[in-house]
């Protein structure tokens, strides 16, 4: 589910598991403008090698992740 708060993307990919995160990570990031940052919920352990490894094979930028218990947060910048 993609929430719009102001000029921010939100993609909560919690409870969902593999390949499912970085899938709907690749679509939400298909339908932004370059320069947009999209922030991703996600407790699949899987989620945090599976995105970090996407993001970089696909030119996009990490610009944080954080983990608090099993939640894990992701900050991705489109761009290209």
């Amino acid at each position: 589910m993609i929430q719009k708060l102001s000029d921010s993307n939100i993609l909560d990919a919690l409870g969902l598991f593999c390949p499912e995160p970085v899938f709907r990570t690749k679509i939400e990031l298909e339908n932004m403008q370059v320069g947009e940052i999209l922030t991703v919920y996600a407790d699949d352990p899987a989620a945090e090698d599976d995105i970090t490894r996407w993001v970089t094979r696909t030119g996009h930028e990490l610009l944080d992740m954080a983990k608090e218990g099993t939640k894990i947060t992701f900050q991705i910048k489109k761009v290209k």
